[in-house]
Parts: structure tokens; C-alpha cells; sequence
């Protein structure tokens, strides 16, 4: 539309100029024409040319509010990606290091057992498995339950076990804890001892991010529920946030209920610190169970009160 009207325009001057053309000469004007003509192309030319260049830089133009807008959006997400890291870091802060009193004493306990139990030659796992040289899991467990009883501690071996769900598979977990009931007001305060925290949370393909959420736990964990339910809430956000960033299914045994259920589920809590010497069970002998078929059964024997009376056959 705007070509046709210059056209017009164009040819109201050429009209114009030939005009007055004739009134000077018609040789003239032949020529005038010619060069109106002439010079209608060109201007055709350059507002078509001029068109392409607007039409040009408004694309250029789209292109570069794109690439902004693409800017911008990338920016945006830096800055979500780079505050839910901090904020995972500062939670992960506050509930692993700020502790109570009764939580920093059986703390020192712990640390103190297993230092112990480390430098000492004398072997505390009497099963055939070992750990880290030192004992297996459970022989460990153990070990640091009998040395905390004996600083005064409530201390006792808890093992939850769970059935599998639609969401997460069956399992169990060993762990350790500590009751305390000298505040009465506060009623019971329950310790939760993880001896491998670090272990259950770190992952072979983990982001950056999460390594370095990872790095800060501590190795041994001893702490109340609350913070422990915290902890994983956080931890297993941040693992959840690390799998779709890296586009990667995450499995049924990271996720927050399962977590849960290795620590918090409904839990068998035993006190004894007895440990047997390798080879117990094996030397356990058990009576035979007497096994008898019914065709072999005595009945007078069986059944004393069972008469027969003797029938005489004539």
C-alpha cells in the first residue's frame, strides 16, 4: 500500500513537471518525461530499498529484545538457583552445629567412645565381618552404647524396619539414641547418634552445589528429632533439586520418607550391651523335638484313662 501511494505521488509530479515542460519547449518535455520516468524508478527503488532496511532493523531489533529477554531470564534463574543454595546451606547450619547442652555433652561422649574404641589394640567385633578395620556396624554400635551407659547415659542400639510402599521399597536401619528424663518439665529429650551421617546423604553423581551441601555435615551426627527432621527435609530437597537439574531420575531410597523411616519410623530399642564371642550360635545345642507318627502312637499310653472292655464272642 505505501508503494502505490509514492507511485501516485510520483506520478502527480511527473504530471506536473510536464507542464511545465510544454510551455518552454516539446522537445523538452520528451526528455523531462524520460527523466521522470527515470527518476519514478529510482525513487520506487529506494523506497522499496528503504522498506527492506526498516523491516531489516526491526528484526535486528526483535532479535536483540529476544536475546535480552533470554539474558534476563537466565539471570533470573542464577538468582533462584543461587538462593535456594544459600538458604539449604544456612538451614543445613543451624541445624547440624547449634546444639543444647545435653546434646554437646553426649556429643563429647561419642566422640570420646569412638576415639577410644580407634586407638585401642584390643578388637570389639567378635563377629567374622570388619569395618574400616576397626569392627563391623553393628559390633560398633555396640561398643559405643556399653561406653556411654557406663558415663551415665541411656543409651541403647534402635532398629526400624518398614514394609514397602508405592512410594519407597522395604527396608531397615541400625542406629543409636539417648534418653533423657532429668528435666521434668521438659519431660523426655530423645538424642539421636548416626555414627556415618555424611555416608547416607552423599551421591557418586552429585551437582557442585550439593557436594559442597554434603561437605558440611558432620561425620558422626548427634542431635533431637527435630533437628534430625530438619536435616533431611533439607537434604533430601537439595538431592531432589540435583536430579532435575541434571535431568536424572532420582531413587525411591533418597527421597524425604524414606529417610524418615530409617530414623524416625517405629523403632526396636534394646539396652543390652552383651556381646558374644565368634562361633555362640553354633555352639548353642537344642533338644530334638520328638516326632512321632500316628500310626506308631500307643493309645494305652497316650490315653491312660481309655478302657477296653473284653467282649466274649459266642
Amino acid at each position: 500500500m505505501k508503494i502505490t501511494n509514492v507511485s501516485s505521488l510520483t506520478r502527480k509530479i511527473t504530471r506536473f513537471l510536464s507542464i511545465d515542460s510544454v510551455e518552454s519547449d516539446e522537445q523538452s518535455f520528451d526528455t523531462s518525461v524520460e527523466d521522470v520516468e527515470f527518476n519514478f524508478l529510482d525513487i520506487g527503488e529506494i523506497i522499496v530499498n528503504a522498506h527492506s532496511d526498516v523491516n531489516d532493523q526491526c528484526q535486528h531489533s526483535h532479535e536483540l529484545d529476544l536475546d535480552d529477554h533470554e539474558d534476563k531470564d537466565q539471570t533470573n534463574a542464577n538468582e533462584k538457583d543461587r538462593s535456594f543454595w544459600d538458604t539449604q546451606h544456612q538451614g543445613l547450619q543451624t541445624n547440624a552445629y547449634r546444639t543444647s547442652s545435653l546434646e554437646t555433652k553426649i556429643r563429647n561422649a561419642t566422640k570420646e567412645a569412638i576415639k577410644e574404641i580407634e586407638s585401642s589394640a584390643e578388637r570389639v567385633c567378635v563377629c567374622s565381618k570388619e569395618m574400616n578395620g576397626t569392627s563391623c556396624r553393628i559390633c560398633l554400635l555396640r561398643e559405643v552404647s556399653r561406653r556411654l551407659q557406663k558415663a551415665g547415659f541411656n543409651s541403647a542400639i534402635c532398629k526400624t524396619k518398614w514394609r514397602s510402599s508405592l512410594d519407597i521399597p522395604s527396608g531397615e536401619h541400625t542406629f543409636l539414641d539417648v534418653r533423657d528424663n532429668t528435666n521434668t518439665k521438659k519431660g523426655e529429650v530423645r538424642v539421636m547418634i548416626e555414627l556415618n551421617f555424611k555416608a547416607e546423604f552423599e551421591m557418586a553423581k552429585g551437582s557442585d552445589e550439593y557436594n559442597k551441601l554434603i561437605k558440611k555435615l558432620p561425620e558422626v551426627f548427634v542431635g533431637k528429632e527435630e533437628r534430625l527432621s530438619n536435616l533431611i527435609k533439607i537434604l533430601c530437597i537439595a538431592a531432589k533439586k540435583c536430579m532435575k537439574d541434571k535431568k536424572m531420575h532420582m531413587g525411591p531410597w533418597r527421597k524425604q520418607k524414606y529417610m524418615e523411616a530409617k530414623w524416625l519410623g517405629p523403632c526396636e530399642r534394646n539396652t543390652s550391651t552383651t556381646s558374644h564371642p565368634i562361633g555362640y550360635a553354633e555352639r548353642i545345642i537344642t533338644k530334638p523335638k520328638f516326632k512321632a507318627s500316628l500310626l506308631t502312637v500307643d493309645l494305652l499310653e497316650k490315653l491312660p484313662t481309655l478302657h477296653c472292655t473284653a467282649v466274649k464272642v459266642l
